[in-house]
């Protein structure tokens, strides 16, 4: 391999990803911050918390594929230098997180009634619904911010979203010590006050972000928000093609490790205990392939704005060699070291910590199998959707994820009698399968030239 060659495209690769792995890494600390304080505040507040956010989630993911979606389109023409087809997919982008975030609003407005349907106890869901109605607020300020973060990502600047990401996070711990405990002449308002304390977070970044991407010298050609109430159907149906397969397919991957969750707690709890401190761990190493992923849209998109095959060829095997030596490097930190790993989630002079940490120190090893497949497969959706693919992608990732995946772990799992094991081993065999599906894709339409000149949006 001609290095030269390539050192360029790494230049390039990591400048853009290593902030956005930043800026992933920066939000699930906020996540993570709002748990820890209400899990002081009481248990209750802390499984409702758990639950709300859960149900949240699988809705804002659904809504997330206009800003996801919208990237690579951006990039492209970003490389292009048509500031009016940015303006255009960014304005109807927003306009469709916009509608999206009115239409789940009832959803969460009335969310105990579903919460009881689906077994959870009294306690658990009114607070839930309490949490969720606040916010449910903030689910548009996260969308809108999505977009921005790819409308500002494309032009290469990822850095300041991500120090504008990470100035959140002290924001959100003081304004959780305010409401949830009622410091600083501030309510004891428990779960309402962390949903009160999301609310004003994503409204200040969003803010934040909003006036840099207006001030910025390099966009106010595009004049974002001109006649921003105009429709522009064309663009909205263009967008809408792209970010729906792209929100379906972030929630078959979710619904893949959601039914997992389901599954593992028919073992018990200390299974599920186990189960979820891997996932975790698994989840902290994604963060930076799903940084290298949105870089690998960027640099896709780019290329095909300038209808350059030989960059779009250069920029896809270094993005996912960079993937590969980190999912490696991983993969072998989760075999050598594992225990002191799980340690770090477990209170040693507890009990019940022993048989939790044995078998979740067992599931680090099929982890680690994890790291590689899972690496693969996202950079190669990734560069998909620079390419502004993403019907296809949908209908693979849907076969792959619940037709091998979960299927595969209940088999192996309880016919097979592998246990806890077994459900990990299935959910491999979905990555794996979407990995390769997805490269096969990518590679195969380099190969004829579907991706150079820039097709249209599919």
């Amino acid at each position: 391999m001609d290095v030269t060659r390539y050192r360029p495209h790494v230049i390039a690769t990591l400048a853009l990803g290593l902030p956005l792995v930043g800026g992933h890494l920066a939000r699930m600390a906020i996540g993570i911050s709002d748990t820890v304080m209400v899990g002081w505040y009481g248990v209750d507040a802390l499984a409702a918390l758990v639950l709300a956010t859960s149900f949240l989630f699988i809705f804002m993911m659904l809504g997330a594929g206009y800003g996801i979606g919208a990237l690579g389109l951006l990039a492209s023409a970003h490389a292009r230098g048509d500031t009016t087809e940015m303006r255009r997919a960014t304005r109807m982008a927003l306009w469709l997180s916009t509608i999206h975030a009115a239409i789940i609003m009832p959803a969460l407005w009335y969310s105990k009634p579903i919460l009881l349907a689906l077994g959870q106890e009294q306690i658990v869901a009114q607070l839930s619904q309490d949490y969720l109605r606040i916010a449910g607020w903030g689910a548009g300020l996260t969308l809108w911010a999505m977009v921005m973060n790819s409308y500002l990502a494309s032009m290469e600047r990822t850095q300041v979203v991500l120090w504008l990401t990470v100035a959140g996070l002290p924001l959100n711990v003081l304004l959780n010590w305010m409401f949830i405990f009622g410091n600083l002449g501030a309510p004891e308002l428990g779960v309402r006050g962390a949903a009160i304390a999301s609310v004003v977070t994503q409204a200040v970044t969003l803010l934040a972000i909003l006036c840099y991407a207006l001030w910025l010298p390099q966009t106010r050609p595009i004049a974002l928000l001109q006649r921003f109430w105009r429709p522009d159907w064309p663009a909205f149906r263009a967008i809408f093609r792209l970010g729906m397969p792209v929100g379906l397919t972030l929630v078959a991957e979710i619904g893949m490790f959601v039914g997992s969750n389901i599954m593992m707690g028919w073992f018990g709890t200390v299974a599920l205990a186990a189960h979820g401190i891997a996932l975790q761990l698994a989840s902290i190493t994604f963060m930076f392939q799903l940084g290298m992923s949105n870089a690998a849209t960027i640099r896709a998109g780019q290329a095909q704005g300038r209808a350059d095959i030989v960059m779009m060829r250069d920029a896809a095997r270094t993005v996912i060699w960079i993937s590969a030596i980190f999912g490696i490097m991983t993969s072998a930190l989760f075999v050598i070291a594992p225990e002191p790993l799980v340690s770090l989630y477990l209170d040693p002079t507890n009990p019940e910590a022993a048989p939790i940490l044995s078998l979740a120190v067992g599931l680090m090893f099929w982890a680690a199998l994890f790291q590689l497949a899972d690496a693969l497969q996202v950079q190669a959706l990734g560069l998909l959707r620079g390419v502004q693919d993403t019907r296809v992608p949908m209908w693979l990732a849907g076969f792959s994820y619940w037709l091998i995946g979960l299927p595969a772990g209940y088999l192996l799992a309880f016919p097979g009698g592998m246990g806890p094991a077994g459900l990990w081993a299935g959910l491999l065999a979905g990555l794996c399968v979407a990995a390769v599906l997805m490269l096969r894709r990518f590679y195969g339409g380099l190969a004829r030239g579907d991706w150079t000149p820039a097709p249209a949006a599919r």
